[in-house]
């Protein structure tokens, strides 16, 4: 994900996706909780897809 992203503006549909195309990563993770990824965050993120793997999504977004 190259493109700056506008926290007071909706992310754009082409920077979202379910995970059903490829795996989602910490920084994904993060964003679908709605925060700016920070390098907290994202490391929490990591460890939350390791401990539940795709699932972490589900926890989110159920």
């Amino acid at each position: 994900m190259t493109e700056p992203i506008d926290s007071r503006m909706p992310t754009p549909d082409h920077l979202l996706h379910t995970g059903a195309e490829h795996p989602v990563d910490p920084e994904d993770l993060v964003m679908a909780s709605g925060r700016t990824p920070t390098p907290e965050l994202i490391e929490k993120a990591r460890q939350d897809l390791e401990k539940y793997g795709a699932a972490a999504v589900e926890r989110l977004l159920p």
